[in-house]
């Protein structure tokens, strides 16, 4: 992941606790959570929507 061992990221979580403190932590994974639900929310929204205007394209077309 990303060239990161595991002491690196046991470092990293470390430094990030002594920043934001341990009562803030949840708040932080909750707010992370959320912002990638919405963007995958959006994504599929992006992909649905591509998807649906491809084919009523398609269905504008005059054949011949």
């Amino acid at each position: 992941m990303f060239g990161l061992g595991l002491q690196e990221l046991i470092i990293i979580l470390l430094i990030v606790l002594v920043i934001f403190g341990a009562s803030r932590l949840p708040l932080l994974g909750e707010g992370l959570g959320k912002a990638i639900k919405g963007f995958k929310k959006g994504i599929a929204d992006d992909q649905e929507e591509n998807k649906n205007s491809g084919t009523q394209e398609n269905n504008d077309k005059p054949n011949g």
